[in-house]
């Protein structure tokens, strides 16, 4: 599994990690059943603390995107309950949507970033 983390982001090393699992499950670069490296070799891999790792995993298991063996270690586990997917959707999407608001981004516009990334996901 490939991870790319921006050291120099804003944006926490925890939450870009669990992104990138995300990522590789939306594109299928991880699929259901795969086992994810152990907290310890992704750690060393990426040159991080152990601490963020687990702190990622323990996020990716709340969230229903993993569940945790106490022999296999992350497996990939997509527990979907499809209306609360949903919902967590449109509250993440309030706060950007009001945000392109703000900077004159037109509903059209908005359908049409969305569209785009969605074909991202579709190609990979």
């Amino acid at each position: 599994m490939y991870v790319k983390i921006d050291f120099n982001s804003d944006e926490a090393i925890y939450i870009q990690l669990r992104n990138q699992i995300v990522y590789g499950i939306a594109t299928s670069q991880v699929r259901e059943g795969d086992q994810l490296p152990s907290v310890r070799d992704l750690a060393d891999y990426i040159g991080i603390n152990m601490h963020t790792v687990n702190k990622a995993y323990t996020i990716l298991k709340q969230e229903g995107y993993i569940k945790v063996d106490r022999r296999k270690g992350a497996i990939v586990d997509v527990n979907v309950d499809k209306m609360q997917a949903i919902n967590d959707m449109k509250d993440q999407l309030r706060s950007t949507i009001a945000q392109a608001i703000c900077k004159n981004i037109s509903c059209e516009e908005v359908h049409e970033a969305v569209n785009d990334i969605f074909n991202e996901f579709e190609r990979r």
